[in-house]
């Protein structure tokens, strides 16, 4: 009898075993929105731009290796690939060319944040780095670690293209 009393209102869109089922099945999908939600939130944090606070990998043997962005010159909202920053040198090596707490300059070289490129592809790294330069944009080190992308031949960094091992 229940069965018949929901199958004739359901031409109404009420029902009383429907309503109750939608009210807890309107409870589940809210809740795994929020999930799905916070996880998202979640991805899109590790994937925004370099800015101010920001903490990047070292990849060249300057002696560097963890910097804090402090400014993201050129751009607003922040720096990505091959953009030039200043940071402050949170951990180095002793016996490095550089030293923990001296503000330098910076090329970003990888970035979590994708970026297009003009065949549609789009290129991101997994984490965030940076190689130290001068005020003349010549790199402090004298080797550059790990995968570099070749759009920074277009923003006239080819000194970091050259050493570099691998170019992505």
């Amino acid at each position: 009898m229940a069965a018949t009393v929901a199958s004739r209102f359901s031409h109404l869109g009420r029902s009383i075993f429907g309503g109750l089922r939608n009210n807890f099945s309107g409870i589940l999908t809210t809740s795994h929105e929020l999930t799905c939600s916070n996880f998202l939130s979640q991805q899109q944090q590790q994937r925004t731009f370099i800015q101010m606070r920001t903490v990047l990998k070292v990849v060249d043997n300057s002696g560097a290796k963890k910097v804090m962005c402090i400014q993201a010159l050129k751009g607003k909202k922040g720096a990505r690939l091959g953009d030039t920053i200043i940071a402050s040198v949170k951990e180095a090596h002793p016996n490095g060319k550089v030293k923990k707490g001296k503000v330098v300059y910076g090329v970003v070289v990888r970035a979590a944040m994708q970026k297009g490129r003009c065949d549609g592809s789009e290129v991101k790294f997994d984490d965030n780095a940076v190689v130290l330069v001068d005020k003349q944009g010549q790199p402090i080190g004298t080797r550059v670690f790990g995968p570099v992308p070749h759009e920074l031949r277009q923003k006239k960094h080819v000194k970091i293209l050259t050493l570099a091992g691998h170019i992505a």
